[in-house]
């Protein structure tokens, strides 16, 4: 199992008494009991919504007429969303922490809404993997959504988040403003990495890691590109400061609860859009933009950019130089790229003047279409470039089922020998 983009969020381990569990210490702070709201798909669709009851937690930031949904990722609570809600609002301070707000709260403000998804931080934990999915997810922002009183709004999403948002898109798509989607794929076999020695090397640290100094290490090769952790600030090196950093975020604070993980890395596994799904999209009206960085080692860029072709010509693709967290290895740029998506979304810009994506055509054609070029006579580049892609595609197949015999083995010894682990979440800002 590859290590999730956590950025050093986690939560306690719940025992499973009951299906879900708030700690009680947080009951006075801002939740969205999804379950009360009329509007929400769970209140029509009872049999595609399981725990009707999860409360989800959230934060508001910023004043204004402008709404911005963000949905965070895999294993990661709402405050990795840190260096976009500082860009898009201009302060960290939630207005539920905020008494006296000093700034104008008319004309062209921002007001955006960060959450913690089922599974993770202060949200409710569901003990069982099919309480988890991208629908269900979705269906919990949308009961976000109706609790905020937000007809519509621009909706971001990071990793799994951006999976969630592709689901909100095609369930809803009158409420959607915009749709941003960071370092995502179409989920499945998509998830898994490169297969290269680094992705491996990865692979076999995270699962040796038992210390919150080996984990780190790893954190830090999974969520960054090699340039950006060797640059220096001031004396020392920049993977020297997150070290530090990362080592006391996870010494504080401990690991996401097992129910969690499992079932958001569920949700990620069973992640598919139709192409019903992508058409409502397409049709909707609005734009979308796909942010991802070039060196992510956990979502390849070339199911971004695959991705961004289905939705053509409604998509733009801006490609980065970062790694899985791009949003915090290059804040500048991706918050230009969203104020560049809620202007052009102000403007009722065409798609076909937002796109920078070329014409639409099936992958199969594409491939076809790459192989007959490279035909000449003579030569067999192009029969090995099948049999090298072939050997791929079996590789990622075959490293899927050894990570789904570990994880089946793992539950097992944990059946057989349950460990308990106490501890709250945490959240360490990048440098």
């Amino acid at each position: 199992m590859f290590p999730p983009n956590s950025y050093i969020t986690h939560q306690p381990k719940h025992h499973p008494i009951s299906s879900l569990s708030v700690p009680l210490s947080i009951a006075t702070m801002p939740f969205c009991d999804v379950g009360t709201h009329p509007s929400s798909p769970s209140a029509v669709a009872p049999a595609d919504y399981l725990n009707a009851h999860v409360k989800i937690f959230y934060r508001t930031h910023g004043r204004g007429p402008t709404k911005v949904l963000l949905i965070i990722g895999l294993a990661s609570t709402h405050e990795a969303w840190g260096p976009q809600i500082k860009g898009l609002t201009g302060t960290t301070v939630s207005n539920e922490d905020d008494d006296v707000w000093s700034g104008d709260d008319n004309g062209s403000g921002i007001e955006v809404c960060a959450f913690d998804n089922r599974g993770v931080g202060r949200s409710s934990v569901p003990v069982r993997k099919t309480e988890y999915s991208t629908k269900i997810m979705a269906m919990d922002a949308i009961a976000l959504l109706d609790h905020l009183g937000w007809k519509k709004a621009h909706v971001f999403g990071h990793s799994m988040g951006a999976m969630i948002a592709c689901k909100v898109a095609a369930k809803v798509p009158e409420r959607v403003l915009s749709l941003a989607l960071l370092n995502v794929t179409g989920g499945g076999f998509q998830c898994f990495p490169k297969l290269d020695k680094q992705t491996f090397s990865v692979a076999f640290r995270f699962l040796k890691a038992k210390t919150p100094e080996q984990r780190a290490a790893v954190d830090l090769d999974t969520h960054y590109s090699q340039e950006y952790l060797e640059e220096y600030i001031g004396s020392d090196k920049r993977r020297a400061v997150l070290y530090q950093q990362y080592v006391k975020g996870i010494s504080t604070t401990g690991m996401q609860s097992n129910y969690g993980f499992d079932g958001q890395l569920n949700a990620c596994w069973t992640h598919k859009m139709t192409e019903s799904e992508f058409e409502v999209i397409k049709s909707a009206g609005f734009l979308v933009s796909v942010i991802h960085g070039r060196h992510d080692i956990i979502a390849q860029i070339y199911y971004a950019k695959r991705l961004a072709q289905k939705l053509h010509p409604a998509a733009r693709m801006v490609d980065l130089h970062g790694g899985h967290l791009v949003s915090h290895e290059r804040p500048e740029e991706v918050n230009q790229a969203l104020f560049d998506l809620i202007k052009a979304s102000e403007m009722k810009m065409s798609p076909h003047d937002w796109t920078n994506m070329p014409k639409n055509q099936s992958w199969w054609r594409e491939k076809r279409a790459l192989i007959r070029t490279n035909i000449q006579p003579g030569s067999n580049i192009s029969l090995k470039c099948c049999i090298l892609e072939k050997l791929h595609l079996f590789l990622l197949y075959f490293f899927g089922l050894v990570v789904l015999s570990f994880e089946y083995g793992r539950k097992l010894l944990r059946r057989l020998k349950p460990v308990r682990v106490g501890s709250s979440p945490s959240y360490i800002e990048s440098q």
